[in-house]
């Protein structure tokens, strides 16, 4: 089978395909062939800036092909997705079954790797912030796969105003597409009228500007894997908060929690409430494109790597 791999860190054309065996499914694990992959921007950060090369990992999807001793909950022709901890970037891996969940009949591998990683972000932010309806909303990153799920989600659940904000002009129409009401740029002087809450995919050098728009008792979740500092003074004007959001948390801590949102999120899909948001589609050997792409901040929407074993 061919699998994406790198030796030294660095920009996207240190990855390259090799051919390599399947994979073995260990004790109580799956082997999946693998239909669609998703690229993440700290996936691509750990390629340029990690201490040291790391198998690339993160969302696949695509049908249960052989079980591990043990394995229990699923069987062979099922359709899945899930997080890949060991290689993912390849035509076979393997997954654990706490981290599988189905994909509807309704739904194809593609719709899989937009919807659930990104829209359980989004909806945990979201639910983080503690919304109550009627409240005004802002999403940072807004033409990113999770920040097209969060401001549908922020439709959804009563926002009288969403504002999404981009990098650049030529994400704005795409991000009304997906929801917002209003769009501002990063280098605008202001972000218009505060809002209640902020959620903040970014981090870093936005997190003042983000902060700042916030109105007196607003709510500001971060989840990004930028970092960056926010001054106590900044919070103490106006009574503001920030809030730290890690789906893993979930996960591991709050399993039934985890199992709701997922539900509620493909319930959304199938009655078209929740649309994906898919920027390209590329096949597994142009991995290196696919990193490009997340670098320069070019998507609009999910980036998707697909193998052909559909």
């Amino acid at each position: 089978m061919r699998r994406v791999r790198y030796e030294v860190n660095g920009g996207p054309d240190v990855l390259f395909v090799e051919d390599v065996a399947a994979p073995e499914p260990g004790p109580g694990e799956l082997l999946v062939d693998v239909e669609a992959i998703g690229v993440t921007l700290p996936c691509v950060r750990k390629v340029r800036e990690g201490s040291e090369p790391i198998p690339l990992g993160g969302e696949i999807a695509g049908t249960v092909a052989a079980l591990g001793e043990g394995a229990t909950g699923f069987a062979v022709g099922d359709r899945v997705t899930g997080l890949c901890f060991s290689y993912g970037y390849a035509e076979q891996a393997v997954l654990h079954p706490a981290m599988t969940s189905r994909i509807p009949a309704h739904a194809t591998a593609v719709d899989a790797i937009a919807l659930v990683r990104s829209g359980l972000v989004a909806r945990g932010a979201y639910e983080s912030a503690r919304p109550e309806p009627g409240e005004s909303v802002l999403v940072t990153a807004a033409a990113s796969a999770i920040g097209t799920m969060a401001l549908q989600l922020a439709k959804a659940g009563g926002a009288k105003r969403v504002v999404a904000a981009v990098s650049s002009a030529e994400k704005a129409d795409f991000a009304r597409e997906s929801g917002a009401d209003e769009v501002v740029l990063y280098g605008d002087a202001s972000w218009g009228e505060p809002v209640d809450l902020v959620i903040d995919a970014v981090g870093g050098e936005l997190l003042t500007p983000a902060v700042r728009a916030l109105s007196p008792g607003g709510r500001l979740v971060a989840f990004s894997s930028g970092g960056g500092t926010i001054e106590a003074y900044d919070l103490l004007v106006g009574g503001k908060s920030v809030i730290g959001f890690q789906m893993a948390v979930i996960a591991r801590n709050k399993p039934a929690l985890y199992a709701r949102w997922l539900g509620e999120l493909w319930e959304l899909h199938s009655a078209g409430k929740l649309r994906t948001r898919v920027a390209a589609e590329l096949p597994l050997a142009d991995a290196a494109r696919a990193h490009e792409l997340i670098e320069s901040r070019r998507n609009l929407g999910k980036v998707v790597l697909v193998t052909g074993r559909a």
